[in-house]
């Protein structure tokens, strides 16, 4: 049986070559004769013994160490490797993927609507949830096997920091870069434009007052969180002392802001434009005017899973690679608003989602500009997981007293990345990507992080809440 799958298997191979020459035929056909032979004499009734018929890996083994490795196999089809066939199938087909209601979720849900998991052996269903830590608690439960999540969260659980369970997460593909956006309060609408320092006057008055501001990220390690502490402290405002820092989903944050519950908040798009459109708040600045090319959200899993499944693992980031090269074509992307306003994703109208994504930004209060660092998915080797971004975090954690003293920025970057599963999955399907990038990176404040001395970097900032 296990014979004739595989002849069934190397036919249908063999007739969908346009050319194959006579030799490799009689070569394939001599193979064939020697396995039928070999099973047959062991299925004879005079063997009382059963002896188990022979596998395809050792009479291929034995035929080719007669007539030579070189001559029988060259020429055979992609993923021969010796004398045996490599099968790249997944080892798990049934994938359940989280994501939030974020635009930067469409490498994730176009990868799903155009077929391309499919295409490497993924059936896989989109599960939209209500927050990040529900998220994080499917992917850590297995209820996800792989989510969309914020660049820290994978960090902060291996760590076990932010209130979850230890649990060791790893990132294999960066979804995204740049795409958010600090969005005031329309009563700061002509008092404060893109530098935060003209923001501290007034937080400064309500906490002298008793009444101090508040401000929201959606996760107190992931991204929105650092681009807002990160911002607050440029204009001399302490996030943990002078204002209430807040976590509110970011579906919820343009409701929240409407009722005046909040004065500014971090975000990913739409919900930036759609703060506009709904005439409650501005934008003050993009995220990528912090940091040009920032990482965002990653596709996560649990190292426990990687560990057992990598061909799953691979067979993910290859869907995920023909879908975020199909999201960066620019002519492509009023469609993809179009898949992902849905209600199932986004719900937000295709129309507040398309304008940023094509670098048309209206920042709600006279400024207007092309950009040219709009969210992008593929371009500027955006995917591969680089351990310089880790250590960027874990410099914020320590600065922001996430973590007591030090952390392992070298340890827990390499725990938590890899590269090397990203590299061989692009291998296999040709593709050839950046490599390793160890510049250094200069923030908006003029502030250089050198990746070789993240702890220096920490502890060079005036605003902290640094402990150890």
């Amino acid at each position: 049986m296990i014979a004739s799958c595989f002849w069934m298997g190397l036919a249908r191979w063999h007739m969908n070559c346009d050319e194959v020459d006579q030799h490799k035929a009689h070569l394939i056909n001599y193979l064939k004769d020697r396995v039928e032979q070999v099973n047959a004499s062991h299925s004879h009734p005079m063997n009382p013994t059963n002896t188990p018929q022979i596998s395809r890996r050792e009479m291929i083994r034995r035929t080719t160490k007669m007539l030579g490795t070189g001559a029988l196999l060259s020429g055979l089809p992609k993923g021969w490797v010796g004398s045996v066939y490599a099968d790249d199938s997944p080892e798990v087909t049934d994938i359940k993927l989280g994501v939030i209601a974020l635009t930067d979720c469409s490498p994730i849900v176009i990868a799903h609507e155009k077929g391309y998991f499919k295409k490497y052996g993924i059936n896989s269903t989109v599960s939209k949830e209500a927050s990040w830590a529900v998220i994080r608690d499917k992917l850590i439960t297995g209820e996800n096997q792989a989510t969309h999540m914020l660049f820290g969260m994978p960090i902060a659980s291996t760590m076990g920091l932010g209130g979850s369970a230890k649990k060791e997460m790893v990132i294999p593909w960066l979804l995204n870069r740049n795409g958010q956006a600090i969005t005031l309060s329309n009563a700061f609408k002509g008092k404060v434009g893109a530098d935060p320092k003209a923001l501290k006057p007034f937080v400064d008055e309500a906490k002298k007052a008793g009444t101090p501001m508040s401000f929201a990220m959606t996760f107190p390690p992931g991204t929105h969180a650092m681009w807002m502490r990160y911002y607050l402290a440029a204009g001399g405002i302490n996030p943990d002392t002078d204002l209430n820092l807040i976590t509110v989903p970011p579906p919820q944050m343009v409701a929240n802001m409407k009722v005046g519950k909040m004065d500014g908040y971090c975000v990913g798009e739409p919900w930036n434009a759609r703060a506009i459109a709904d005439d409650v708040g501005f934008t003050s600045v993009l995220t990528q005017e912090i940091w040009k090319n920032h990482p965002e959200k990653v596709c996560a899993f649990t190292a426990e899973f990687a560990d057992k499944n990598p061909k799953t693992v691979k067979a993910i980031l290859k869907g995920l690679q023909e879908s975020s090269v199909w999201l960066d074509k620019l002519d492509n992307r009023k469609e993809q608003c179009e898949i992902v306003s849905k209600p199932s994703y986004v719900n937000a109208p295709a129309d507040v989602i398309l304008g940023r994504l094509l670098g048309e930004v209206d920042y709600g209060d006279g400024r207007t500009k092309k950009d040219e660092d709009y969210m992008i998915f593929s371009d500027r080797n955006c995917n591969y997981p680089q351990a310089k971004y880790v250590k960027w975090w874990l410099s914020q954690f320590r600065r922001w007293g996430l973590v007591q003293g030090a952390p392992d920025y070298e340890g827990v970057a390499k725990q938590v990345m890899l590269p090397g599963l990203y590299e061989e999955a692009m291998k296999e399907i040709g593709y050839v990507h950046g490599g390793v990038d160890e510049k250094p990176e200069t923030l908006f404040d003029g502030v250089t992080f050198d990746p070789s001395k993240p702890e220096e970097y920490a502890k060079s900032f005036a605003v902290h809440s640094m402990k150890g």
